[in-house]
């Protein structure tokens, strides 16, 4: 109990000394304007903001960046000659036709029509071969499948549209098809007057192999004449071959040209129900047996072993 009264007069001494002694410091230190320790410690801050843009440090991780590289001089001829490379190689790969040619060859068909003594009338495509023949399927000139009938159907008028105005065509020889899509279905047509079309290439040797490209020009719906690209199916045992194709109405009797843009086959036909699936006639000696060419009036067979322009 009296160590507890001694300890206290001793505490009371100690804060006394304390504040005796903070009141003199305090009484000693000048007085400062709180306003100008604050615009003070402001510009302290804006200078090292300032001192931080000046010299900035990469944090760690990152690398310095990359040095300036100058690009070489353009070769303009180089990419000439690489895009030039591109596009034979993308022709031969895919079979693409440059469309130049494809927009060449369009002038060498033309739009069939015949009507027979029913009233009726059909129409089709008919390929040019020069001196005035023509090349198309024998089911669109001739009336098929009249065997036994005691009244016959026969066609009595040919007509093809060139330069925008009808043209008489006559047959002057046709294959020996009783029916339509079969390897006699094909036709020859002469006109009598003038007119300027392109010839088509004739290549009797094409070998239609299976995927091999081909493009097929016909009067596709009675809407003048179309391309459309497709590919060699297989032959068939009757000598016609399958393709994946475009068989609308209008495009039988038209061409079809291999990758390098020559008549290899006509369109004949097509799959019942199946506008995807055509039948082509490949092109063959006999076809051409009554074709004559030149002023000397010869008869001329395109040879096997070469390609050759028909004029």
């Amino acid at each position: 109990m009296a160590k507890g009264r001694v300890a206290v007069p001793v505490v009371a001494a100690a804060f006394a000394v304390l504040f005796l002694g903070l009141g003199s410091y305090l009484g000693a230190r000048p007085s400062v304007d709180p306003q100008q320790e604050l615009a003070a410690l402001r510009a302290e801050i804006d200078l090292l903001r300032k001192q931080q843009e000046l010299a900035p440090t990469r944090t760690p991780g990152m690398s310095p960046p990359p040095p300036v590289v100058e690009a070489p001089a353009f070769d303009h001829e180089k990419r000439a000659a690489i895009v030039a490379d591109v596009k034979r190689q993308l022709q031969t790969e895919m079979g693409l036709l440059p469309l130049t040619l494809i927009r060449d060859r369009r002038h060498s068909f033309v739009e069939l029509h015949s009507y027979d003594d029913r009233g009726a009338s059909s129409y089709g495509t008919a390929g040019y071969l020069g001196n005035g023949y023509f090349i198309t399927v024998k089911h669109g000139v001739v009336a098929l499948g009249q065997e036994g009938a005691s009244d016959p159907r026969v066609i009595n008028s040919i007509e093809l549209m060139i330069d925008g105005r009808p043209i008489s065509a006559r047959v002057v020889d046709a294959g020996d098809a009783r029916v339509e899509v079969d390897p006699g279905d094909w036709a020859i047509l002469k006109v009598k007057e003038n007119i300027d079309l392109p010839a088509l290439n004739v290549a009797l040797n094409y070998q239609f192999e299976f995927a091999d490209p081909i493009f097929r020009l016909g009067n596709d719906y009675s809407k003048g004449i179309v391309v459309a690209t497709g590919y060699v199916g297989q032959r068939t045992p009757n000598r016609l071959v399958t393709c994946l194709t475009d068989g609308h109405p209008g495009v039988s009797g038209g061409g079809v040209l291999n990758a390098e843009g020559r008549l290899v086959g006509i369109p004949v036909g097509r799959m019942q129900g199946d506008f995807r699936f055509s039948f082509i006639l490949p092109l063959r000696d006999e076809m051409f047996r009554n074709v004559r060419f030149g002023p000397a009036a010869t008869s001329t067979v395109p040879s096997r072993s070469s390609s050759s322009k028909l004029k």
